[in-house]
């Protein structure tokens, strides 16, 4: 592949590029000639290192043409790109992939999308992911309920049902989550409790099928109160820990090596003598 050569007449309009540039900016931050560049047929692009220290490692790019057979080199544009150098702003990366957890506040929404992977539809045709679920959703989460105010005997309500459930996609993500996180068998809090949750009498398992491995904590004194916690997670507020008994306690020791000298009525520690200790 042949490399196309800058038209030479507009290569020497260095000076004309550099005009160009400052006519932009300011003529102080227009540094150096660093190179010129063959666009087209007689179209070339001068560049000119960026002085403005907001612009550190970006050049002033100027393009230049002329007509052909013409003498006369007109600008046609002036600009900044950046260089081998330059500071860029990281990839543009789409607000939903941006987002962490904890991430969404009061009063943000966050719809998931048709197609999330971790949800699937309460009642296809059939499948375990969709009749099954669907009827362990009916029997744990739409037990009948009596409005308020109503008399006895009245027809009670069914809660509804949702359209979509976990899938096992979902379902697998969020033990993976939960087991892995600080509410699973491997924090500092864990490897410290005297016993595990499956144990605990404050321990509410979940619902099938993650209530397998998990279930939340409701002791209002334990750290994770309200969090969903895995069986084999624990902490020392464990309902059967056993309390530290007077006589487990170690005895008081008392340091014999070191003392303070303290002023006492009369009697100066600046202006006193001490003799040293035997064998100091």
């Amino acid at each position: 592949m042949r490399v196309r050569e800058p038209d030479e007449v507009c290569a020497q309009a260095v000076d004309l590029a550099r005009d160009a540039a400052a006519s932009v900016s300011r003529a102080a931050a227009v540094g150096e000639h660093v190179g010129v560049e063959a666009d087209a047929d007689r179209v070339v692009t001068h560049l000119f290192i960026c002085l403005d220290p907001a612009y550190r490692g970006w050049r002033w790019a100027v393009t230049l043409a002329r007509a052909s057979r013409a003498k006369n080199v007109t600008v046609s544009e002036s600009v900044l790109v950046p260089g081998p150098d330059a500071i860029l702003a990281p990839d543009w990366v789409p607000w939903r992939e941006r987002l962490l957890p904890g991430d969404l506040g009061v009063g943000d929404l966050l719809p998931a999308s048709a197609d999330d992977e971790r949800l699937v539809p309460a009642l296809p045709l059939d499948g375990e992911e969709g009749i099954g679920l669907w009827l362990a959703q009916v029997a744990d989460l739409s037990a009948s309920v009596e409005q308020p105010g109503a008399e006895s005997g009245q027809a009670a309500e069914l809660l509804p049902v949702q359209a979509r459930v976990l899938s096992m996609i979902g379902r697998d993500d969020a033990a993976v989550r939960w087991h892995g996180g600080h509410q699973g068998p491997d924090s500092p809090l864990a490897g410290a409790a005297p016993a595990p949750c499956s144990g605990c009498g404050f321990f509410i398992r979940l619902s099938w099928p993650l209530g397998q491995a998990f279930g939340v904590c409701a002791n209002a004194y334990a750290p994770d109160d309200g969090r969903v916690v895995s069986v084999d997670h624990g902490c020392g507020a464990h309902s059967e820990a056993m309390s530290v008994s007077g006589s487990e306690l170690s005895a008081l020791v008392t340091d014999e090596f070191r003392y303070d000298l303290i002023d006492l009525p009369g009697v100066s520690v600046e202006e006193t003598d001490f003799e040293p200790l035997d064998g100091a």
